[in-house]
């Protein structure tokens, strides 16, 4: 065998095997490696700008966009964060105390229903109140405990994210300082034709931003408003439901409606007309409305995919990756579509007699 095919095919299967090692080694901290890197590239563009209006040093520049990124994009996450915690806590501890009567919501609910739904609920066996209301309580309970016991694990957690959080930032410099020449170092090593790396780099960057600044934009803008009426009409644990609005926005088609439509219902079969009109109107003509003209122009004219493979892409990426998922699933779609649109576009075309 010649000695050059050898050496070769060595070189590979040593380049495979350190590779392995190497994402091995970094499987403890890849959340704070992948977040440096997905923050990088959204953040790249300001960085570039800066650099070109001001003339700094690359290590200014690099400093000054991260401490922008810090202000604008992280400290809002971590802050939001802890806030659903102990809004969660304090609504299951409501619950469990009786302060917040949920059976008796759902009593009220099932007795404006017309006969014919009331005989099916029970047929179903979710009629019953006293069984519904212990099940409730017992719900309550372990929705504290585990609300608990989430503040207790990041409490007790608190040294790891601390150090995940600052190699994520640490990186996230370098990134943003050296992100040009990592990214020209990459398409080098990647053994393709010059203008498919082009194109697969600018579909991933695009991808990146489109999903990031898109879903962020979307999460805050519908969080607030669903937020806001809920708040409005007196609805209890206002800031938590704004909250799941937020990370269910992230959900094309479906989203906040999925908290805000069963609250509607409810108003309406309950006997307050006023407040169930007003709710779903709000819900339709602007918590719709931001999901219907924001998210196409933020997410779909970028990523250039249809609604329900970004749809089946995060539901898909969120249960594999969790919170990750949500950049991890379309960028994964987006990257399969043009991989085979550049196999289609290259391989030999059949002749048909």
């Amino acid at each position: 065998m010649n000695k050059t095919v050898v050496r070769d095919k060595s070189l590979l299967v040593l380049l495979v095997l350190v590779t392995a090692a190497f994402i091995w080694i970094l499987l403890p901290f890849y959340g704070a490696v992948f977040w440096a890197v997905i923050l990088g590239i959204v953040f790249a563009p300001l960085q570039r700008r800066l650099q070109m209006k001001f003339g700094w040093h690359r290590n200014l520049t690099a400093l000054c966009t991260l401490s922008i990124c810090l202000l604008i994009a992280i400290l809002p996450v971590i802050t939001t964060s802890v806030l659903l915690v102990q809004e969660g806590a304090n609504f299951y501890k409501n619950i469990e105390s009786g302060q917040l009567d949920v059976a008796g919501y759902l009593a009220q609910f099932k007795h404006s229903l017309p006969p014919y739904f009331q005989h099916l609920l029970d047929r179903f066996g979710v009629g019953e109140l006293s069984a519904l209301r212990e099940k409730i309580v017992k719900s309550a309970v372990q929705g504290s405990e585990f609300f608990a016991s989430q503040a207790f694990s990041f409490g007790q957690g608190t040294f790891e994210f601390v150090v995940s959080f600052s190699i994520m930032l640490y990186l996230l410099f370098f990134f943003l300082r050296d992100g040009a020449e990592l990214a020209r170092e990459v398409r080098a090593a990647v053994p393709l034709a010059e203008h498919q790396k082009r194109r697969l780099q600018l579909k991933f960057n695009r991808v990146v931003r489109a999903t990031v600044k898109g879903n962020l934009v979307m999460a805050v803008t519908q969080g607030a408003l669903g937020g806001l009426i809920f708040w409005f009409l007196d609805v209890p644990s206002a800031l938590l439901w704004a909250v799941i609005m937020a990370f269910l926005s992230l959900l094309p088609a479906v989203g906040a409606g999925i908290v805000w439509v069963p609250v509607a219902a409810y108003f309406l079969l309950s006997g307050a007309i006023w407040q169930g009109v007003v709710l779903g109107l709000f819900g339709v003509f602007v918590i719709g409305l931001v999901d219907n003209v924001l998210r196409p122009i933020l997410v779909g004219k970028d990523t250039r995919m249809p609604d329900y493979l970004v749809l089946i892409s995060t539901l898909g990426g969120l249960a594999i990756f969790g919170l990750n998922g949500f950049v991890i699933g379309p960028l994964i779609a987006a990257l399969f579509m043009s991989s085979w649109a550049l196999y289609i576009e290259t391989r030999p075309r059949v002749q048909l007699p």
